[in-house]
Formats: structure tokens, sequence, C-alpha cells
């Protein structure tokens, strides 16, 4: 990763959840996101049943079918409609079920 590279603006004590793909294994990148005080937190092999994100979609995809949208600005109106069905108890548990829930 060069510092050119685009990065999430960190504070100490923030997770960088990444899956396992090449090019997130990378010791410059690991090294800048540490010096922010931020740690990285890689997600298991790919399983559908540990992955937060996957729970997530999984219901998002569901709930965009139930809708029968089709086209660019009927499937945008459905999206932003059906994400105010996420609470946040919902979304903290897709990760504690995935095994992510802090001690």
């Amino acid at each position: 990763m060069d510092r050119n590279t685009t990065r999430a603006d960190t504070v100490p004590g923030d997770v960088v959840i990444l899956d396992i793909v090449g090019f997130h294994e990378n010791e410059r990148a690991e090294q800048l996101v540490k010096a922010e005080g931020a740690w990285l937190l890689f997600l298991p092999p790919y399983s559908p049943g540990l992955n937060p994100t996957e729970m997530a979609f999984s219901k998002l995809k569901a709930l965009l079918r139930k809708r029968a949208a089709r086209g660019f600005d009927t499937i945008t109106q459905a999206l932003g409609d059906i994400i105010s069905l996420f609470s946040v108890i919902e979304c903290r548990n897709f990760f504690k079920t995935a095994g992510y829930e802090a001690e």
C-alpha cells in the first residue's frame, strides 16, 4: 500500500474487519492501521454461517425479492426503505452469532 492509497479515518481502538483475500494481507497496510491505534480482524475462511455480512445480505436479498423491484430507481427506493428494517441490536447479533462478540 503506498501513501497515496485512500483509507478510512481510524481512531485508537477502532477495528478494521477484512475478509481473507491476498491483497488484504499486506504488511504495510497492517502497519498503517496499527500506527493509528486500530487493529485488524480477519474474517474466517468463507463460511456463510460465520460471516455477519452474509447474514445481513441474505436478509436484504429476501426483503428485496418480496418488493419485486425492477430497474435502478425502484431498487434504490426499495433499498432505502429496507435498510431501516435492520436494527442496531439485530446487526450486533449478526456479529455475535458469527462468534465476534467482544468480552
